[in-house]
Formats: C-alpha cells, structure tokens, sequence
C-alpha cells in the first residue's frame, strides 16, 4: 500500500530543527511527536500543559491525526495525554500540541526533542443522523460498563 503523503510545515525557525517524526519499527502504528521547547519543561504531579511539537499538518479529506500517549512514558513514569486520542481535523493548519499529564507522584521533566506522544493517521467516516422510533435489537441489548463480564 503506498504511503499517504503528509504536507507539514515548521513553525519556528531553529538554526537545529528537530527531526521530522518517523515510524520506529517496520509495523509501527504511530510515529512519534517530539517537544518542541527552548526550555526544560518540569510537570509537577497532576500538572497538565500543552507541549509544543512546532509542527503544522495539512491532513488531507477523509483522514485525522490522532494524538496518543507513549506507552512508556505512561508505565515508567505516569505521563499521559488528556483529551486521548485528541483528534487533528483535515481543516485544522495551527500547531499540533500534545496536551501532557502527571498522573504520578513524582516532578517529570522534559526536555527539548523529547518524544512526548504518538502522531497516527486514520481515515474517517461521516455519519448522518437517521431518527427512528425503535433500533435493531441485539443479544447485548442496553447493556453496558462490564454487562459482558470482566
């Protein structure tokens, strides 16, 4: 399958721009997104802030860019994102930021090149509403938060 190109613009100019992001593996899902900072960034525990990746996408009709936590960030050290996945819109030109939290106990620090979140593009589907009076029923039924066991 070929590869959908992507056009990204840098935000601010560095005299060392960070790379672009990249898949770390042959089968990865997302590519990195790195911090794009000038300064080191201490989150103090439940401290969240948006994190600049200096980067702009043009993501073209019927695709989104997700914007999911690192799974390692999440186990070593308890960061996550908030609003996760947040969604990047075909429209949306601004600054792709990860909004970051501290959900552990201890300051986290970051640094400039730092990967803070995964960057995965998908296709969408539009909906439209059809209101009716009754729907299809299924063996599941109404049931929901863990109705189908653990």
């Amino acid at each position: 399958m070929p590869a959908l190109r992507l056009r990204v613009r840098r935000v601010r100019k560095s005299a060392a721009p960070l790379p672009l992001p990249r898949y770390q593996s042959e089968h990865a899902a997302g590519m990195d997104l790195a911090a794009d900072i000038d300064e080191p960034v201490t989150l103090a525990p439940l401290e969240r802030r948006a994190i600049p990746t200096g980067l702009s996408v043009e993501i073209p009709p019927g695709y989104e860019g997700q914007v999911r936590p690192r799974s390692g960030l999440a186990l070593k050290h308890g960061i996550g994102c908030l609003n996760a996945p947040g969604t990047i819109d075909a429209d949306y030109r601004g600054e792709i930021q990860v909004l970051l939290v501290n959900l552990s106990n201890s300051p986290f620090s970051l640094k400039r090149g730092d990967r803070v979140a995964q960057f995965v593009v998908t296709s969408v589907a539009r909906a439209e509403w059809l209101e009716v009076e009754a729907l299809e029923e299924t063996s599941r039924g109404g049931g929901g938060f863990g109705s189908t066991g653990v």
